[in-house]
């Protein structure tokens, strides 16, 4: 509705701006201001009404005069990684569509290099951001809070809760509880968790590995949750035992599993939920003379051809990674192109690949 300024005292605000050239006020404040993406027809729009109602002549005058990168940046932890790759393949595939180049940084999940890559972006003059962050807590979070003070910006792949954003994810913790549930109906009931909290020795208790959680990466604290539902579900008390802990290298997943095969009520069965984990799991089975899924069931994340192409073929959960990129792309541009930010979590739904990794343990 057009803004009636019949009784209002002052000047005419960005919000009246918007309401008379009916788009929101996201929109009318990156067009005025001159930072971001509009459409051309949007642009006109908020131009041609802000010049009705008398906005400010300098800034509208800045506004007409300045221009737009098309670009958007991209944060990931590592573009080396097979699912990082696969992600922004999607974003680079579903903004080149719509006439917009890339960026693409990565951080190692280092929070100060996360800081620097923002930096670096805002400079570039980016119209929007889609980032995999390493940040945890509210403490964490003010370069992505001063980068959405400029432009849009979605997350995907982690949630984070002290930001109200748009987000991307799959559904890890699900994901998670069914290949779990998987192993239990294998009869399995002695399941190692490879990839835990990245501290010395996991916590004594259920709750407090549930808080150490809390203070992970969001993908790692909703795949812990998933195991230990579905150890909720069928009754299977808790051991910190067979949960590993410490720094999410192969070679400590190599040594944590060859830890838990050497404790006497060892484990039957390993979930894995990185692609290192898996490797790392290999390697601790092979070094001790066993097998898969002979003497130990295995299910990992992250399907590949390799997992497929193994003798015998692993059974992988597969995330929908070009999927998980298309969409945040998708989210993004359309906020850019005048949608207001819906501050949803958009969940995507993997696959569980069962090929010929799990088995009924051994007899003995």
């Amino acid at each position: 509705m057009p803004a009636d300024r019949s009784q209002a005292p002052g000047p005419p605000t960005i919000s009246e701006v918007a309401a008379e050239a009916g788009v929101g006020r996201a929109t009318a404040a990156r067009t005025l201001g001159g930072y971001g993406y509009v459409s051309p027809e949007l642009r006109e729009r908020v131009l041609s009404a802000a010049e009705k109602l008398g906005y400010r002549a300098n800034a509208l005058a800045r506004s007409m005069s300045t221009g737009v990168s098309h670009t958007l940046g991209v944060i990931v932890a590592d573009i080396g990684n097979p699912f990082f790759a696969g992600v922004v393949r999607g974003i680079c595939d579903t903004s080149r569509a719509r006439g917009f180049d890339t960026i693409v940084l990565s951080t190692y999940e280092n929070l100060e290099e996360e800081i620097a890559a923002t930096n670096v972006l805002i400079d570039k003059r980016v119209d929007g951001v889609i980032i995999a962050s390493a940040a945890v807590g509210r403490g964490e979070v003010a370069h992505i809070k001063a980068a959405m003070d400029r432009v849009p910006v979605v997350l995907v792949d982690r949630a984070v809760a002290a930001l109200d954003l748009d987000t991307v994810v799959i559904d890890n913790r699900d994901a998670a509880r069914e290949a779990v549930e998987m192993l239990i109906t294998a009869g399995h009931r002695r399941i190692g968790f490879v990839w835990g909290p990245p501290v010395a020795k996991p916590p004594a208790t259920r709750r407090e590995l549930l808080a150490q959680a809390s203070r992970n990466l969001w993908t790692d604290g909703e795949r812990l949750r998933g195991y230990l539902d579905a150890l909720d579900d069928a009754r299977i008390p808790f051991d910190p035992e067979l949960v590993m802990a410490g720094r999410k290298t192969e070679e400590r997943a190599t040594a944590e599993v060859a830890r838990m095969l050497a404790i006497p009520d060892r484990i039957t069965a390993v979930f894995c939920t990185e692609t290192d984990a898996v490797t790392g799991a290999l390697r601790a089975l092979r070094a001790a003379g066993l097998s898969y899924p002979r003497d130990i069931a295995l299910i990992g994340f992250d399907d590949s051809a390799w997992a497929a192409v193994m003798e015998p073929p692993l059974t992988m959960i597969a995330q929908p990674v070009h999927e998980l990129g298309a969409k945040a792309a998708q989210v993004l541009l359309d906020t850019l192109e005048g949608a207001e930010p819906g501050r949803e979590t958009h969940t995507l739904r993997s696959r569980l690949i069962v090929r010929a990794s799990v088995s009924a343990p051994p007899a003995s």
